[in-house]
């Protein structure tokens, strides 16, 4: 039965292409409408349910991204306050005192440094309590904010902490109360809490934990809102399993927020994974993300009843809307197709002229502001659009010429400098001018490192060799005054470094300070060092120059960051001042590539001593080229 079937079906196919296009569109609208209708009304409101669902997971997805950003800035805060109260100076050296403090020094901890350490602390007010925890007995207690370990050793999360070697951890906690005192946080209210080991000096020796308290409504705003739409609520799930959220959520009205989560499988993926349930026949969807930052799952409930309540109304009002629109189609249609096929003729007869190569044809004008109308206007522009590419690729082909042998000529122009510099070079040493030839090379260098720029990042070593050719140079003109000399660490060798950025520095340096010279022996002396400081290499270049008055030195350190208009408004007044256009515009310069290369923390900084020196101090990140 298969064969007369596929041939039965094979003939129809056949017949329906010796049909006319008038007959093919009055077929394939019967098709098309009356017999496909059930098919795509079942599909389009299949479709409309499935972006009901979609748009109703995107917004309870951003709704939980919302709050991790949230959580990500309180987590932020409460680093930044840890990182304040352990690096206050005075607080350290008095929780490590190593004998018995009498009451005058107490209370002078408690008046100068308690005070103010707790008025820095608590300028923010989600912050609702810091506590320093020590085990040194010579201590003594100044409520709230220094108190004994032996307070805490009982508490649950102590083994925590201390086996976290002095990294954070976080806890939610039921209490933060101790005593139960006035000047505490209210026992019956959560809090999050943030706890770090501090030790002695040594940073060996345990001297005590830190703890950082914020209310859990602060700490998972958006969770306990009173603002939230009514389908959804944020559950926050402990480590230990807790759950924590708005009780008086609409979400739990049928159900409490511990049974709904008995139904989702905890995962410990950061990304957002989704879940759907019933419970007792009313549908739920859970949108769950794992925080490992503080060890808590945050899931967003939501009620599906609303929902699929406004689905089944879409289907109702979307299936009448149809029917409707079927009916006016089907007239609409049958009324339109002999204006359009006599258009459409038109424009077959002239894309069969351009089939054969006769790209001016010309297009008899086709009336109307439809689809047609515009397919006609679109074509004619298209075949001048087409003559127009023809002339340009012509053109095109042309100037692809024309630069090749610009840039092979360019070529050709800087190997000529090379080996012209060479041929001097030998003559000189053939004739026994051996500075020349000395010249030459240091000449040759420095034209080959500044016109080969491939890359913007070269070795510091690159730069100092740079730096040694220009001396060279410039110690033709000034009769060997300029000393240049160098301490450069081994581990600054293969700095990574901006290209050309010590040359300016060199240049201003032997520009004004050959210019005011006041050594006895006429000789200027250029120092370049370079050390590893931590995580940061700092380049100075220092001259031995006349130096620089100090309200020209603040000036000049304020022009490096100004903005552009105020620095051109302060650079013509410093030019008309000074009669002289020396206004660190290259310095400013190599400091704007550096703060955009390696941030705002980076650049350069002047310090000068009027009749003594100047110095530029150049700040990069210590990173070794091509090694991390």
């Amino acid at each position: 039965m298969g064969h007369p079937a596929i041939r039965w079906l094979m003939g129809i196919r056949a017949s329906a292409f010796k049909l006319s296009l008038q007959v093919k569109l009055i077929l394939s609208f019967m098709f098309v409408i009356f017999i496909p209708v059930i098919l795509f009304s079942w599909y389009t409101l299949k479709e409309e349910s499935a972006k009901a669902m979609e748009e109703l997971m995107k917004n309870n997805e951003n709704v939980l991204a919302v709050e991790k950003i949230n959580i990500e800035n309180n987590v932020e805060l409460m680093g930044w306050t840890s990182q304040l109260a352990l690096s206050n100076r005075e607080m350290n050296n008095y929780l490590q005192i190593e004998q018995t403090q009498d009451a005058a020094h107490v209370f002078h901890i408690k008046k100068d440094v308690v005070n103010s350490f707790q008025y820095f602390l608590f300028n923010n007010p989600r912050i609702a309590n810091v506590r320093l925890f020590t085990d040194n007995l010579y201590v003594n207690e100044i409520w709230p904010v220094i108190l004994q370990e032996s307070r805490i050793q009982d508490k649950p999360w102590h083994e925590a902490v201390m086996k976290q070697s002095g990294l954070p951890w976080w806890e939610i906690q039921d209490s933060v109360a101790l005593t139960g005192l006035p000047s505490e946080p209210s026992p019956n209210e959560p809090f999050m809490t943030y706890l770090q080991e501090f030790k002695y000096a040594d940073n060996r020796a345990h001297n005590g934990i830190l703890e950082i308290s914020m209310k859990l409504s602060n700490f998972f705003s958006r969770t306990f809102s009173s603002v939230q739409d009514r389908n959804s609520q944020l559950i926050v799930v402990a480590r230990s399993g807790q759950v924590f959220s708005l009780e008086a959520s609409p979400v739990f009205e049928q159900h409490s927020a511990e049974q709904l989560m008995n139904n989702v499988k905890l995962t410990r993926n950061t990304d957002y994974e989704m879940v759907q349930f019933k419970v007792n026949g009313q549908s739920y969807l859970a949108f769950q993300s794992y925080i490992p930052s503080i060890d808590v799952h945050l899931v967003n409930m939501v009620s599906l009843e609303d929902t699929m309540e406004g689905i089944n109304h879409s289907r109702v009002r979307y299936m009448i809307l149809i029917s409707l629109l079927v009916a006016f189609l089907v007239l609409l249609s049958y009324s339109m197709q002999a204006m359009i096929l006599r258009r459409l003729k038109v424009l077959r007869e002239s894309m069969q002229q351009m089939r054969s190569g006769n790209f001016n044809v010309e297009l008899p004008p086709i009336t109307g502001t439809d689809e047609v109308g515009e397919l006609g206007l679109h074509y004619s522009k298209l075949i001048l659009k087409i003559n127009e590419l023809i002339q340009e690729q012509a053109a095109r082909q042309a100037a692809g010429k024309e630069a090749e042998l610009r840039a092979l000529k360019n070529q050709i122009d800087s190997h000529f400098l090379y080996n012209t510099l060479e041929n001097v070079k030998m003559l000189a040493e053939i004739d026994g001018q051996y500075l020349i030839s000395d010249i030459m090379t240091s000449l040759g260098g420095m034209m080959r490192y500044s016109m080969e720029w491939q890359q913007d990042h070269v070795m510091l070593s690159d730069e100092i060799q740079q730096v040694q050719h220009y001396v060279s140079v410039m110690n033709i003109r000034y009769d060997g005054r300029l000393d240049l000399r160098l301490s450069i660490a081994s581990e600054c060798l293969k700095q990574e470094s901006l290209k050309m950025s010590l040359q300016p520095a060199v240049e201003n340096a032997i520009k004004h300070g050959m210019s005011r010279m006041h050594s006895s022996d006429g000789n200027l002396v250029i120092m370049i060092s370079a050390v590893r400081r931590d995580q940061a290499c700092v380049i100075e270049i220092t001259d031995s120059g006349c130096g620089i008055p100090e309200e020209k030195l603040s000036l000049l350190n304020r022009m490096l960051r100004m903005e552009e208009s105020a620095y051109q408004d302060v650079r013509q007044s410093f030019v008309r001042e000074n009669n002289q256009d020396s206004n660190g515009i290259g310095l400013r310069n190599v400091d704007q590539r550096l703060v955009m290369s390696y941030g705002t923390e980076c650049g350069i900084q002047i310090e000068s001593q009027e009749g003594s020196y100047t110095r530029i101090i150049m700040t990069l990140p210590y990173r070794v080229l091509g090694g991390g």
